[in-house]
């Protein structure tokens, strides 16, 4: 017999109703037993002691800060005990408990004695990191689920940050029977109460169902926040949508993170009840269908300064052919020539779109003001003359570049969106192509196209370089450290020569929020249409054998060249300042091709 008819197993020494060892508990005690030997024995070998107590040092000293959380690395612990590794890795919701309460002995055993007031032990949060391989989001698939991942990301969107009962108290309505210290499990699940009450008292009358309503002097709650995670422009596919991800963070994962940040997560793939449809919950169909979410064990943010990306290390021979290409002569025109190699001609605008990508330095003036050091760059003028093309190939090599169109985008599509969270109706933060290219490129086409109210939104996020908001009740700043590449048309299709300054349609506002302007023109030139056509003809024919021409950069260091190799490559390049300084404002310059 099985189930509700099997009568249980008793044995003849168990004397006096003495329970057996649930063979389940004696297992987690064993483990946290070795989790707690983790934490205090763990050590790493220094110059100066010998070798130090990693994680017990590190405890106490953010315990007697008043900070009580601890950052794990996997590889310490698989390098302790390869098992436990990997049954934290296998089955993190239930061994992560099991470390956070190893984690609370050890607090205790080495915080002792507590000052006057401080006698109460505080839970320790556990954060885990890893140097493993990130996984895409799009990788995530049903076998991983309950196990620990790795992902990296974009943050576009954050909720306030709101509380979450970890244990309750319940009572019946009817008879005052009381529940109390029910534990909840973390992440967005939730709890069902009870449909009817436990307790049967003779002679009174049975309780009705749905009695239980939560008593909420005695709960215990932590704060928490959701995230919604995109996955990184690299990694999408050409052609295809970029995915996203919800994020659970609680106790002190929470503001960790604003919209724009570009992280990397460690969480446990999870899920979720869906919400209910129309009808209610009336049709059965969907009944085994949950929808998928990561409770985060730990953020690593993968910005800093400015919003460059850090992401990437540089190895020392990557940092040596830095050196080696700043000591070339004709750097300036190398690096030029390795943009869009395959459009003759534009030279003085590949040089600009160079200087657009390197950048210059964020200032901070005495009184507290910045001065922005990202260069704007406008191209207008004819079609067909590749300025859609230069575009594109500077959002590929950017380290961090968003493409859009311009009357394809709206005002709170590149700035920053106010939008209802389903869940809890309270509104939270959305932010725009700008706000998610920090530190990177926004290249804009069609420039002349967007409305002007929309290009009014752009004006802070041009000169300030911040997005501000004020709706529904947020008040806050995000933001916006990237250049911004616009190419337009003049108002008649091509350029008059007879119209002068009627075939610009901007406002002085926008254009003297551009460094630099290019007024292009599509000339017919016979001689100059053959050579560029011929120019054209022998790069083609030169990618077939995936090699570079000359005076340009091997294709494949190109992207990395601008991404690890910016700040190296400033600092030893020889600039040379005139005679009025670096910090001179300089006004928009216009040059005409």
């Amino acid at each position: 017999m099985s189930g509700f008819d099997d009568p249980g197993i008793f044995y003849s020494d168990s004397f006096g109703g003495d329970p057996v060892a649930d063979e389940g508990q004696v297992r987690k005690s064993q483990l946290q037993k070795r989790f707690k030997e983790f934490l205090r024995q763990y050590r790493v070998g220094t110059d100066r002691t010998g070798f130090t107590f990693k994680y017990r040092d590190e405890l106490k000293r953010h315990y007697n800060l008043g900070e009580y959380w601890i950052e794990v690395e996997m590889e310490d612990l698989a390098s302790f005990d390869e098992d436990l590794a990997d049954y934290l890795f296998k089955q993190p919701a239930e061994h992560l408990q099991l470390l956070e309460e190893a984690a609370k002995e050890v607090a205790d055993e080495i915080t002792r004695p507590r000052p006057t007031g401080e006698e109460t032990l505080q839970d320790i949060q556990v954060m885990l990191r890893s140097d493993a391989n990130p996984a895409n989001i799009r990788s995530l698939k049903s076998e991983q689920m309950s196990h620990l991942v790795k992902i990296p990301g974009i943050i576009i969107a954050a909720t306030a940050v709101r509380a979450k009962a970890t244990r309750i108290t319940i009572q019946c309505r009817t008879c005052r029977n009381i529940i109390p210290n029910i534990a909840l499990r973390p992440g967005l699940e939730g709890y069902a109460l009870p449909r009817k009450c436990s307790t049967e008292q003779t002679g009174l009358t049975k309780c009705p169902l749905d009695p239980y309503f939560i008593v909420p002097d005695k709960c215990k709650c932590v704060d928490f926040q959701t995230l919604k995670l995109q996955e990184s422009p690299d990694a999408v596919p050409h052609g295809e949508m970029p995915r996203h991800m919800q994020l659970y963070c609680d106790r002190y994962l929470c503001d960790k993170v604003v919209p724009g940040n570009r992280v990397t997560i460690m969480g446990i793939y999870s899920i979720k009840k869906s919400g209910l449809t129309k009808n209610k919950g009336r049709d059965n169909v969907g009944v085994g269908i949950r929808s998928s979410y990561i409770r985060v064990v730990g953020i690593q943010v993968d910005t800093e300064g400015s919003g460059r990306s850090v992401s990437s290390s540089v190895t020392p021979q990557e940092e040596e052919d830095f050196r080696r290409l700043a000591s070339m002569p004709n750097i300036y025109e190398t690096i030029a020539k390795s943009i869009a190699p395959s459009i003759y001609g534009s030279s003085d605008i590949k040089k600009a779109i160079a200087c657009m990508l390197f950048g210059g330095s964020r200032k901070r003036l005495p009184d507290g003001l910045t001065r922005r050091g990202d260069i704007n760059l406008l191209m207008l003028g004819d079609p067909g003359t590749a300025k859609s093309q230069l575009l594109k190939f500077v959002e590929r090599c950017s380290p961090i570049g968003v493409y859009t169109s311009g009357k394809g985008s709206s005002a709170a599509g590149l700035t920053a969106s106010v939008i209802r969270d389903p869940s809890s109706r309270s509104f939270f933060m959305e932010g725009g192509a700008m706000v998610l290219a920090d530190g990177g490129v926004v290249c804009i086409d069609e420039f002349d196209k967007m409305r002007e109210d929309d290009r009014v939104a752009i004006h802070e996020a041009m000169e300030q370089q911040t997005i501000s908001i004020a709706k529904a009740g947020i008040t806050t700043t995000l933001n916006s450290r990237c250049s911004v590449l616009a190419a337009a048309n003049s108002v008649f299709g091509r350029w008059d020569e007879t119209k002068g300054e009627e075939n610009i349609d901007f406002m002085p506002t926008i254009l003297s929020r551009f460094d630099m302007i290019f007024i292009v023109k599509d000339e017919h030139n016979e001689e100059r249409d053959m050579v560029g056509g011929l120019g054209s003809s022998v790069y083609r024919e030169g990618t077939v054998g995936e090699t570079c021409q000359g005076g340009q950069l091997p294709r494949d260091s190109r992207r990395g060249t601008v991404s690890s190799g910016m700040t190296l490559l400033f600092m030893h390049l020889p600039w040379k300042s005139t005679s009025g300084g670096w910090n001179r404002p300089l006004a928009p310059t216009v040059y005409v091709f």
